[in-house]
């Protein structure tokens, strides 16, 4: 949803209403490219915190999300019906996410 909003430019929809036009546009989008990478289900394919840093200061946030945009056009073209980000198998899973997060090295 947030992604959809984001490519139709559609900022206002997100940021709080009570901002008005009191913001840069250009730094929510990059706040909001930034969370969304941070927040790919596979925590391999998350930033590392010194990647994050940089991204919010404007290095190589252009690149990695190219990268990004790349990828998920191409998982959706392939499931369709995954796009949703609605996996039944998620709740019931008996695999520890925690243990799962925390396994890599950051």
């Amino acid at each position: 949803m947030i992604k959809k909003l984001l490519r139709e430019n559609r900022l206002d929809d997100i940021v709080d209403r009570n901002l008005k036009t009191n913001y840069d546009r250009k730094e929510v989008e990059t706040i909001i490219q930034v969370a969304l990478l941070c927040t790919q289900s596979s925590p391999e394919d998350r930033p590392a915190m010194a990647e994050v840093v940089k991204m919010l200061q404007g290095k190589g946030l252009a690149e990695r999300w190219a990268e990004w945009e790349q990828l998920e056009d191409a998982r959706n073209q392939d499931f369709p019906l995954m796009s949703s980000h609605h996996y039944l198998w998620a709740e019931d899973s008996s695999i520890d996410q925690e243990a799962i997060q925390l396994s890599k090295a950051r």
